[in-house]
This record gives C-alpha cells, sequence and structure tokens, in this order.
C-alpha cells in the first residue's frame, strides 16, 4: 500500500507543480492528512480514502472549462497505471465524481463511507484560517473585489450560478463557507468544523469593525 502511495503522492506533485496556491499539493496534503485522522474512527477503507483524497482535486473543473468529468477521468487512467482493482478504482471515481460543494446542487445517487470522510476532509480545508486564506487567493486569482456593500450575497444559487459566480469574496462566506459546518458527516468533522467555523465568525465581525473604521 505505501509504494501506491507514494507513487500517487509523486504524481499529484508534478501533476500541480503549477496549480493556483489554492488548490495545489499543499491542499492536497493538508486533505489527505485530514482525512487520514478522520478515518481512524471511521474505519473506511484506508487505501480508497488515501487515494480519493490525494487525487481529488487532480483536474479541477474550474481550472478545465468547466469539465466536470476530466478529474475522474484523469484519476482512472493514473490508477489503472498501476494495476489496481477495478472496483477500487471506480470507488475512487465515485468519490472525486460526487465530493465537490457543487455536486450537491444536483442528485447524489453515490454515497458510501470513504466518500463521508475525504468530503468532510475537503470542506475542512474551505473554512478556519486557511480556508480564509483560500479564500481570499482565489478571488485575487480571478480578480475579484474584496468586499461590496451593494452586492449582496445570493443565498439561492443554482449550480450553473454558482460555478459562474464573479462575486466579492466576501459573499463567498454565506454562499458556501458558513454552510459547510452543518454539512459535515462524521463525527470527527463536525467537532473540527465547529471550532472553524468559529474563527470564520470571529473574522468576518473584526473585518466588518476595521471596514468601518470602527477599530
Amino acid at each position: 500500500m505505501q509504494q501506491i502511495i507514494s507513487q500517487t503522492i509523486s504524481f499529484v506533485k508534478a501533476t500541480l507543480a503549477n496549480a493556483e496556491a489554492g488548490h495545489d499539493w499543499f491542499h492536497i496534503e493538508r486533505v489527505f492528512k485530514t482525512a487520514q485522522t478522520i478515518n481512524t474512527s471511521e474505519k473506511g477503507n484506508a487505501l480508497v480514502v488515501s487515494l480519493a483524497a490525494l487525487l481529488h482535486d487532480i483536474a479541477d473543473s474550474k481550472f478545465n472549462d468547466g469539465d466536470e468529468e476530466i478529474g475522474p477521468q484523469k484519476a482512472g487512467e493514473f490508477l489503472k497505471s498501476l494495476a489496481l482493482a477495478d472496483d477500487l478504482i471506480l470507488h475512487v471515481q465515485e468519490i472525486i465524481r460526487n465530493m465537490s460543494y457543487k455536486a450537491s446542487f444536483g442528485t447524489v445517487t453515490f454515497s458510501s463511507k470513504e466518500l463521508d470522510v475525504v468530503q468532510d476532509a475537503d470542506r475542512l480545508d474551505a473554512i478556519g484560517a486557511i480556508g480564509i486564506a483560500r479564500a481570499f487567493t482565489y478571488g485575487g486569482y480571478k480578480n475579484r473585489v474584496l468586499y461590496d456593500p451593494e452586492i449582496k450575497p445570493n443565498l439561492n444559487m443554482n449550480k450553473e450560478e454558482y460555478k459562474n459566480t464573479v462575486a466579492p469574496t466576501l459573499n463567498h462566506f454565506y454562499e458556501k463557507l458558513l454552510l459547510l459546518k452543518d454539512l459535515m458527516k462524521t463525527p470527527a468533522g463536525k467537532v473540527m468544523a465547529q471550532q472553524r467555523h468559529e474563527f470564520m465568525v470571529s473574522y468576518l465581525n473584526q473585518f466588518y469593525a476595521e471596514w468601518e473604521g470602527e477599530l
């Protein structure tokens, strides 16, 4: 198993060498470590959890013209090169296909303990101190304004609106990040999310106070 993990890490590092900073190897590494932490209590298939965590952003659709199948496809091709079992490869592909936040806008027909573990780990990296840093990093990458009081968050977006939004970065907190705490699936994920959620709320209070010149 360790050799498979090592080969996968090398593949991911090489593939994401020039990735946007919020979706680079370090993001993958954090999700990988967090998934392992969560899985100590969930006791899912360790190899499936590891491979799905490592490969989940191998070709993120938002950096590939919205193509939501390129990620599972690229992951599948790599795993086949390692001569792994077909059912394991399909499981990893289904996790990648169904774990993103935008996937929740449609009907999710696949479920597994391993999906819950990796999805929670990925969502945890979107909140808290690192989540805040990632949000503004991506906003800068897309040249979005930090905050515009005249542009209110859209709390009823459909999938296409979510994928194509150009709203200020602060709106993203209300349109996604602050919602993630209540979407966690595992007990460990819920505990970790609570602390990170509270940190974001505190950050937003500080942000608004500074914006108004009060602090």
